[in-house]
């Protein structure tokens, strides 16, 4: 090696200093062929394996990567069959990832955090998620980004990195949910009465789940009411639909029975003459009015 080259003359002298014979020419190329043909069968069986998991840009995506990673690898492994010496290539690659590396941080931690996600997979397509304080639908997981449907029709884009890194609530990740509500009843009104047409109510909806079972109890005596905790485990796809309409059926069943929902009341006692009375009086009630 001559002392005063420079490093891409350096790269270039290892690189081609060797001979080529036909023979290790064809060799060179069966081998090259076989390794293709080899990847071809393997991106069909990793299609056909991603197809129902990830969307198809995702899928696409990772086989591309897979493929040309696989071809790389393998081109620059035969280089000695034909004499090249794949080290010079190897610095060189070196030096320049090192280079793109520091210059695309964000983007290879989203990169890598995307393949883990495919790995993990904590949410899919489809799925009601909350990240970083973000709602909705999961609309596609690409290799970069996550999208996401909020419940407002919004479309958010969501770095991956961000998403892998966060807490994640999947609330759809469990196939059933339970859902909760307070029902406050006057204290002149009878609570094991409203308890047991509550759990009527609930006995008659398909979708209510007996198994974990629902509860229905006086959990607190508040200032206007007594306060009857009603939970419900219901399916994940049911579990919206089935909390609204009990809620509106409890209404109305517990006052077709004389039970009612008790607004909130204030005692006042008043001092001093009648006439300062009559004014007190007077003021609230034309507060109350405005």
């Amino acid at each position: 090696m001559i002392p005063d080259m420079n490093f891409f003359e350096i790269i270039l002298y290892r690189t081609t200093n060797a001979d080529v014979t036909l023979g290790a020419l064809l060799k060179f190329f069966f081998v090259l062929s076989l390794s293709v043909v080899a990847a071809r069968i393997f991106t069909i069986y990793l299609r056909r394996s991603l197809q129902d998991r990830v969307s198809k840009d995702v899928t696409e995506a990772v086989i591309k990567l897979l493929y040309y990673g696989a071809m790389g690898v393998v081109f620059i492994s035969i280089l000695p069959l034909i004499g090249l010496d794949p080290s010079g290539l190897l610095l060189a690659g070196g030096v320049a990832g090192i280079v793109i590396g520091f210059a695309s941080q964000n983007i290879v931690g989203n990169l890598v955090s995307g393949f883990f996600l495919m790995i993990e997979r904590p949410i899919k397509i489809g799925d009601q998620v909350e990240v970083n304080g973000i709602s909705g639908y999961v609309s596609d997981i690409r290799i970069i980004s996550t999208l996401v449907r909020t419940y407002d029709g919004l479309l958010v884009r969501i770095p991956n990195e961000q998403v892998f890194t966060t807490n994640i609530t999947n609330l759809v990740g469990h196939p059933v949910r339970r859902f909760e509500y307070t029902v406050g009843i006057r204290y002149s009104d009878d609570a094991d009465e409203a308890i047991r047409l509550i759990k009527y109510l609930i006995d008659k909806e398909p979708f209510a789940l007996q198994n974990p079972s629902p509860s229905v109890f006086v959990n607190e005596l508040g200032d206007n009411s007594v306060n009857i905790s009603v939970r419900v485990w219901a399916p994940v796809s049911e579990w919206f639909d089935l909390k609204t309409r009990i809620l509106w059926t409890i209404k109305k069943t517990l006052e077709e029975n004389g039970i009612e929902v008790p607004f909130p009341q204030r005692v006042l006692h008043f001092t001093g003459d009648s006439e300062r009375v009559n004014e007190n009086v007077e003021e609230l009630l034309a507060e109350s009015e405005g």
